[in-house]
């Protein structure tokens, strides 16, 4: 079983390693965010049991709860704000409540699904978890968010991508449940990114040609050499710095990195299938979450990705989901035929 965090292990093991002693109070925090990570595993395997859900039938409404930890690693934390209450004035309380609603329109609003799992699922979030907490995950039930360790890395509540990214983790959890391991695994991360920017994409009104593709742009404190944790325009540009070390992440299967770490690189190779998404996105234009968004929103809750899904297996069903909804000599189904193609993947 699996933690789905926002920060990979190998980014907390390098920094964790640093001799800097600028950095001294950031290595403190990544290694006992390492630490943490097994605890968190195990609780999950319960909920990774969730009931995968496919239809969007349900009719919901909108529910949020936010909690404060206050610094404790117990959840859920207090209660600090519900639906339809007003701000808290604490930036990471209404940062997530904001972003659990705009993940929340973009799946029933654009897609129809009803809440992330298709049943109205209420959506809960704990900010303030931990003490210079360096990571967000969901676990199972739930967001969580610490609030970095001021050095590397601030609050994680400030990227709405962090959010959106996280939170899809549970969509991927009801739609296909993904294996978090190799190939599938890295496709879990991936559809993670391409969700998670879509839903800042249609916050920001932006078209594919003028949004910025990154996933955790604004949670890097000052000084740190980096844009975001990553880029599906350009994979392995995202972050260059003396502590962090480069992006790892490929464009293709070129450069595909074979790993036993990070249950078989997962959030390296995702690259890949992410700068697929972007391929597809950008030779269709306009609003990415729209015709690109459609295909692989399909894919996911369609019914014909597997739970140890191969880049392979999940190209071919991208291209029949495009072929299925657009017409099989459509625009569409040619540009996800190209991009895979392009990044090396066989159909």
């Amino acid at each position: 079983m699996h933690v789905c965090s926002i920060i990979p292990p190998h980014l907390l093991v390098t920094i964790a390693e640093s001799s800097d002693p600028r950095h001294a109070a950031a290595a403190d925090s990544a290694r006992r965010a390492l630490v943490q990570l097994p605890p968190l595993v195990a609780g999950r395997s319960l909920a990774l049991a969730a009931p995968v859900r496919r239809g969007t039938a349900v009719v919901s409404q909108l529910q949020r709860r936010v909690s404060d930890a206050g610094g404790e690693e117990m959840l859920p934390g207090t209660l600090v704000r519900g639906e339809g209450k007003p701000p808290t004035g604490d930036a990471a309380a209404d940062e997530a409540y904001d972003g659990l609603g705009a993940t929340y329109s973009l799946f029933n609003d654009v897609y129809g699904r009803s809440s992330i799992d298709g049943a109205g699922l209420p959506l809960e979030a704990t900010v303030h978890y931990g003490e210079r907490y360096d990571n967000a995950f969901w676990d199972g039930e739930r967001m969580v968010f610490g609030d970095g360790d001021g050095e590397i890395f601030g609050r994680f509540t400030a990227s709405l991508t962090v959010i959106s990214h996280e939170l899809t983790h549970g969509f991927t959890q009801y739609s296909t449940n993904l294996q978090y391991q190799g190939q599938s695994g890295a496709l879990n991360e991936s559809l993670s990114d391409v969700f998670g920017v879509l839903v800042e994409q249609r916050e920001l009104g932006q078209d594919a040609a003028d949004a910025s593709w990154l996933v955790g742009e604004s949670i890097f404190a000052d000084g740190v050499q980096g844009n975001a944790l990553r880029s599906l325009r350009a994979p392995g540009t995202a972050y260059d710095d003396d502590i962090l070390g480069k992006d790892p992440q490929p464009a293709t299967m070129a450069d595909y990195v074979e790993t036993e770490a990070d249950n078989g690189g997962v959030h390296i190779n995702s690259g890949i299938p992410n700068h697929a998404f972007y391929l597809v996105a950008s030779r269709l234009g306009g609003r990415a979450w729209e015709r690109a968004g459609h295909i692989w929103f399909d894919t996911a809750t369609g019914g014909a990705v597997p739970a140890e899904c191969t880049f392979s297996q999940f190209a071919q069903a991208t291209v029949a989901a495009a072929r299925t909804r657009f017409g099989k000599d459509s625009e569409e189904a040619a540009a996800v035929s190209s991009a895979w193609e392009t990044v090396g993947v066989d159909q």
